[in-house]
């Protein structure tokens, strides 16, 4: 019989899909920080300073 990924997600332990949880949002919580790095070096370039 074959099994379908939810199937098979179903029978990965519940660690496992917390982990990827957990490292899925500190990628996208790092990844926001360099972009907004990146934005914050633009505009300072450009000579838009905070003060």
């Amino acid at each position: 019989m074959v099994e379908t990924q939810t199937q098979q997600a179903a029978k990965s332990p519940a660690w496992k899909r917390v982990l990827w949880m957990v490292a899925i949002y500190a990628g996208s919580v790092m990844a926001l920080g360099i972009v907004a790095t990146l934005f914050r070096l633009m505009m300072t370039a450009a000579g838009m300073k905070s003060h």
